[in-house]
């Protein structure tokens, strides 16, 4: 008899920032900009030293963008 399997929901995918850039469609120097000013989604710092943002929270900051 076969073990069912357990269906996971889909994780939040870490992106990369330059994934980020080209979606938002803004430059590296105006993410920073952003960045300095509170402004964007919150991102993260990877143990290797990238810069990422989950799928949801960038989402949810190009839904406050439509909304405005």
């Amino acid at each position: 008899m076969a073990t069912p399997t357990r269906r996971r929901a889909p994780k939040d995918e870490l992106l990369p920032l330059s994934d980020v850039l080209e979606e938002i469609g803004i430059t590296r120097a105006t993410w920073y900009r952003w960045r300095n000013r509170g402004y964007g989604p919150e991102a993260r710092r990877t143990p290797t030293g990238r810069i990422c943002v989950r799928r949801s929270a960038l989402d949810a900051f190009l839904n406050e963008l439509d909304a405005a």
